[in-house]
């Protein structure tokens, strides 16, 4: 058994050296070397150690603060809406149909689309003087909006895009966890009396957390992430209302290649999402625990 057991181990290692190459070579390194020029003033030419230096002034960077808290906006009204929407949308549309297929490519085409394409769709449609948006409000006898140039407006813009392009990506992850439930388990609700509305509680939501789970930590990581959007539809602007961590990172990186002071933004990144991470885990972990009592 034991011969059997080293064998077995050596091929499973065999079968990941591929995997666990590639994750050393282009993930375990660049963190590695991404956290050591953080505590340099690594310019592209040179690279003097300097300590806590870049982290203390990160503090007291007006522009990076505002970025942290552009990014938790973004982020704290994404993915609650994703998490919550995809799931509804999923038990809706989780019978077979002819109409209902067609409903499910309307939602996937634009998670299919890229950030890119999507990010200049909609920068035409809300122009404030040529875009479809504000001529439909006009036509209507309603008056435009400065979407993207009213600093009040301008983050909740990107959320709404990003919330209408994901969407059916959640919708299909829920799709696939709601369609791997049994059906006996539904048939035998039906058969005790439950409606549609009670199987939903009692069967499918306790059934589907893990994939909620997997949900809510895709999609966060997504929206601390965003780049592209911002970049093509507002450049961070107006008055830096809708930068983001990343955003903050490619302009210090590649415009003013101050790399080392982008590489303590990537490190404070990093941080934030594997404590946020953390967190998840250790909800669904207790609440998984106070389910199934295991």
């Amino acid at each position: 058994m034991r011969h059997l057991k080293k064998r077995d181990t050596a091929a499973a290692l065999l079968l990941l050296f591929p995997f666990l190459t590639f994750f050393a070579l282009f993930v375990l390194y660049p963190t590695a070397v991404n956290l050591y020029y953080s505590f340099t003033d690594y310019n592209l030419n040179t690279a003097s150690w300097t300590g806590l230096k870049n982290f203390a002034r990160l503090f007291k960077d007006t522009t990076f603060l505002k970025a942290v808290r552009n990014t938790f906006v973004y982020a704290f009204i994404s993915v609650p809406f994703l998490t919550l929407l995809g799931f509804f949308m999923a038990a809706a549309l989780r019978k077979a149909g002819k109409w209902v297929k067609w409903l499910r490519l309307l939602f996937l085409y634009p998670y299919a689309t890229s950030m890119t394409a999507v990010s200049m769709i909609w920068l035409m449609l809300l122009d404030p003087n040529h875009g479809f948006i504000n001529k439909a409000l006009e036509y209507l006898g309603f008056e435009g909006e400065n979407w993207l140039f009213d600093t009040r407006l301008a983050l909740y813009c990107l959320i709404l895009i990003n919330i209408w392009k994901n969407l059916g990506y959640c919708m299909l992850i829920y799709l696939a966890g709601i369609n791997s439930i049994p059906a006996e388990l539904y048939e035998a609700a039906t058969v005790d009396g439950a409606g549609e509305a009670r199987k939903l509680v009692s069967i499918t939501l306790p059934l589907i957390r893990p994939v909620a789970f997997f949900v809510f930590i895709t999609t966060m990581v997504d929206s601390f992430k965003t780049f592209e959007q911002v970049q093509i539809m507002t450049r961070g602007d107006p008055m830096n209302e809708t930068t983001t961590i990343v955003h903050q990172i490619y302009v210090y990186g590649f415009g003013e290649f101050r790399m080392g002071y982008a590489a303590a933004m990537a490190v404070v990144l990093l941080l934030i999402v594997m404590a946020l991470t953390a967190i998840n885990y250790r909800l669904n972990m207790k609440g998984e625990t106070e389910v199934y009592g295991r």
